[in-house]
């Protein structure tokens, strides 16, 4: 069954239903936008993820109305970030600002379904179990919908304006539209992470030593998600045929007072690794089709910064395409602020991030690329704080309408 038989068209047509993708679609869809999200997992489905959440990205959700139903599904609120570089340990308070008092690390399974029903709660159409196998183009090559299948083989096609990729670091949507790689990174580490119950934390603890790093977050049903990473060549070495003796010994390298907290307690359920991957800036937009989240933007996870980059620029994106009417000259334009605006909060970031996965620093010098790191996240919430409104409530989508009307208003 085609998703468009019975004629609609659509203002964007979204591949993925993960929190950027999702975070998109119903911030176009509050503004009164004819959206379809798809995504060939299952609702809920569970997924890689470092959970934390760094201010930018609370800010997010609570501007969004969402952070509530974050808090009542049980995530800790997380008032302290510990970081342990060297010998040195450091403490710092998480000051309450901008409404927000505290940090919180969801779990996929609770952030993803808050993001994804909102979106549907907004007026947007969800299908999951949907593989797209191509894109739709017209006669001068602008992309024009998709091509693709349900579980059961049935095709599945849709028509939009804009057709936007989500669909992660690997993006399918960004190999069809050939979108080329700005920037790349240098250095990429790998890590290996499970959950651990009932382990005692100060908030966020972040452990830095010499070829390795560590971490523990707190997140739902009082399980902590412990991590560590290294090279690429040391995972591929020591966590390879043995992954728990390798994983302990790596944590024990990276944070040992983490290891005499584990004394020894197994995880609950197995460990998950990820062998690394360098990161990268891609072109944001073109002809009809956008990129969002991993699928535009990724970087390695050993600054935990992912989730909350991939809030930031489904506001940014969204804000885009709402500015531009349909069939205005300005859609150019204005997607390519949205990548300047990407780029300008990203590249900082970016180039602390890569710095940190080489692995090649001594104490002195990470403890100086993590100050780099909190001035950039800094400027990432000044940013977030600049826009002109929050984005509407759930059941309140007149401002973001508004603002539609007003550029329809505007280009006429």
């Amino acid at each position: 069954m085609s998703v468009t038989n019975h004629g609609r068209r659509y203002d964007a047509v979204i591949i993925g239903a993960r929190p950027a993708g999702a975070a998109t679609g119903m911030l176009l869809a509050r503004a009164g936008l004819r959206v379809l999200i798809l995504d060939r997992s299952q609702y809920g489905a569970d997924t890689m993820s470092t959970h934390a959440l760094m201010r930018g990205g609370v800010l997010q959700l609570a501007r969004w109305g969402l952070l509530n139903q974050v808090i009542a599904a049980g995530t800790p609120p997380v008032r302290h970030a510990t970081f342990y570089v060297g010998s040195d340990r450091t403490t710092i308070p998480i000051k309450p600002a901008n409404g927000v008092d505290a940090l919180y690390a969801p779990r996929r399974t609770t952030l993803d379904p808050i993001l994804a029903d909102a979106a549907a709660a907004a007026g947007a159409e969800l299908r999951y179990g949907i593989t797209v196998k191509a894109l739709q183009r017209d006669t001068a090559g602008r992309v024009t919908g998709i091509i693709g299948h349900d579980r059961s083989g049935r095709p599945v096609t849709a028509h939009a304006r804009l057709t936007i990729g989500a669909d992660g670091m690997g993006s399918r949507v960004a190999q069809r539209v050939g979108a080329p790689t700005d920037h790349m990174g240098t250095a990429a580490g790998a890590a290996a992470y499970g959950y651990w119950p009932g382990i005692p934390t100060e908030g966020y603890e972040w452990f830095f030593r010499p070829g390795a790093a560590a971490g523990a977050i707190p997140t739902n049903h009082g399980q902590t998600c412990v991590f560590a990473a290294t090279t690429r060549e040391r995972f591929r070495r020591d966590l390879t045929r043995d992954p728990t003796t390798g994983f302990r010994r790596l944590l024990a390298d990276a944070a040992p007072e983490l290891t005499d907290r584990l004394a020894g307690a197994p995880p609950t359920g197995p460990l998950r690794r990820f062998p690394g991957r360098l990161g990268h800036l891609r072109r944001a937009a073109g002809p009809g089709w956008a990129l969002v989240g991993d699928a535009g933007y990724f970087k390695d996870p050993i600054t935990a910064h992912g989730l909350t980059d991939a809030l930031r620029d489904a506001e940014l994106l969204a804000r885009a395409v709402i500015a531009a009417p349909a069939g205005d000259g300005d859609e150019a334009e204005l997607l390519a602020d949205y990548q300047a605006t990407r780029d300008r909060l990203s590249l900082p970031l970016f180039a602390v991030t890569d710095a940190i996965a080489a692995y090649n620093w001594n104490p002195a010098q990470v403890g100086t690329l993590l100050k780099q790191l909190s001035a950039a996240m800094a400027d990432e919430v000044d940013a977030i704080l600049a826009y002109d409104h929050p984005a509407a409530p759930p059941g309140d989508n007149r401002r973001l309408q508004a603002d539609r009307r007003s550029a329809v208003q505007r280009h006429r």
